[in-house]
């Protein structure tokens, strides 16, 4: 057997409970629906808890190669993400902590039947067969179908100078585990596609001469152009923001957002000033945009403001969004 650390051995189950693991493990191996996730569970089990090392396996893979089992690791790792998906999905959780089959637990509120009740009302049984044969990304994407649609409430009537938005970008899911940036979106608001965004009537809200500042990142900034010809305007300059902390990126680690300044009409400040198109403000919580931005488009345009997407209502401003 291999030789364990200290922290390693907290973490180990004893002997019995491992070959029960095992067995168990092997008796779901070739059931049912139900019995493969109960599997999973225990197969997640089996590995943070260092089963496999009691065994006397000589590592996890080893573990999972036995015929009796027969599993691929990345496969399994998949399996994993999926629980956990389905887990969350279900329970609609804020909770961005990192999560394990063993943390989740849901054996602990009787996940034998979880699947009859729970899952059985968003997740049909001939999606779980398809389990062993989609990819992770399919599979979310499969479930992804079965939410309700986001409903959009009407917007306001009025014409407006200003338009200020940040709108709640749709991303694709990715595989890796480092790099969840939609389902940690998802878990703070509900996205749109884009193509939702632009059949908004926001043309109706536009004044003959009008500004629209258009929060963007990096992957979405060409999709940023496509709302920016919906709405009837024209792209014209752009600040940065200088985030200071990192966020995790797939080809760079991202300190930055774009804000895009776009026009119809003429439309240039009220207020001549020139501000330095790098803004560093150190960012604070998941999306929220500084004040600073507010005060400085208020310096800039005296006329009727509005913020689409907005999170909270800020004084002098109409507000459009879900969320106020």
């Amino acid at each position: 057997m291999q030789s364990l650390t200290q922290q390693d051995k907290s973490l180990q189950v004893s002997s019995d409970e491992a070959f029960k693991l095992d067995q168990e493990i092997k008796q779901l191996r070739r059931g049912s629906i139900m019995d493969f996730w109960k599997m999973i569970h225990k197969l997640g089990k089996q590995r943070e808890y260092r089963g496999w090392a009691v065994l006397d396996y000589e590592s996890w893979e080893s573990y999972l190669a036995q015929p009796e089992i027969s599993y691929a690791p990345r496969t399994v790792e998949q399996y994993f993400e999926t629980y956990i998906s389905i887990y969350k999905y279900i329970n609609n959780t804020n909770d961005l902590r990192a999560f394990d089959i063993v943390q989740l637990d849901p054996m602990a509120f009787g996940f034998d039947i979880t699947r009859g009740i729970l899952l059985k009302p968003y997740i049909n049984d001939k999606l779980l067969e398809q389990a062993e044969t989609l990819s992770y990304s399919d599979f979310l994407l499969e479930i992804e179908k079965l939410k309700p649609p986001v409903v959009i409430p009407p917007l306001p009537e009025g014409k407006y100078q200003v338009i200020y938005a940040d709108p709640p970008w749709k991303y694709a899911q990715e595989q890796h585990s480092h790099e969840k940036q939609e389902t940690v979106l998802e878990t703070h608001y509900p996205t749109l596609e884009t193509e939702k965004m632009c059949t908004m009537p926001v043309r109706d809200l536009v004044a003959e001469n009008a500004v629209l500042f258009l929060w963007t990142t990096s992957p979405k900034l060409y999709e940023a152009k496509q709302l920016i010809d919906a709405w009837g305007f024209e792209y014209k300059a752009t600040m940065i923001w200088d985030k200071v902390k990192h966020n995790v990126g797939y080809y760079v680690s991202v300190r930055h957002e774009i804000l895009l300044i776009c026009t119809k009409g003429s439309c240039l400040p009220d207020n001549p000033k020139l501000y330095d198109s790098v803004q560093t403000i150190e960012r604070t919580e998941h999306s929220k945009k500084p004040e600073e931005f507010y005060k400085i488009i208020e310096d800039l345009y005296h006329g009727k403001k509005i913020e689409l997407f907005a999170r909270e209502k800020h004084e002098g401003w109409d507000v459009w969004g879900d969320e106020v």
